[in-house]
């Protein structure tokens, strides 16, 4: 294997990287990808997804465009995939943390709206 990219290079999911957002001002629910938006709103209700794969797609996102590791949705999917892999409890002050940052980031007018 070659240590270049080459163009028969693929991503694992369709989800662009826009490097050019990464870091550089808060993130609104414009910026934010509709697939993406649906896997984050899903965490926050009272069905989330089961599929580990499919959250971290969403803490992927959340980590590159939002606020790295420090990053509320990509702390919460990063524990939702723990709980999912562990069967170990949540941390609720995490989860709470989460739906506060997104009434905060635009996605709702209230926590109690999320969920």
């Amino acid at each position: 294997m070659s240590s270049h990219d080459d163009a028969t290079d693929v991503s694992i999911d369709p989800i662009p990287v826009d490097i050019t957002m990464t870091d550089s001002e808060p993130i609104t629910p414009d910026d934010v990808p509709v697939e993406i938006e649906s896997l984050t709103l899903a965490l926050a209700n009272e069905s989330p997804p089961t599929n580990p794969l499919v959250v971290l797609k969403a803490a992927r996102w959340w980590y590159i465009h939002g606020q790295g590791g420090a990053d509320p949705a990509f702390q919460w999917a990063i524990e939702w995939t723990r709980h999912l892999a562990t069967d170990a409890s949540t941390d609720p002050e995490r989860f709470h943390a989460f739906l506060e940052y997104l009434v905060a980031v635009g996605f709702a007018e209230t926590k109690s709206a999320l969920q």
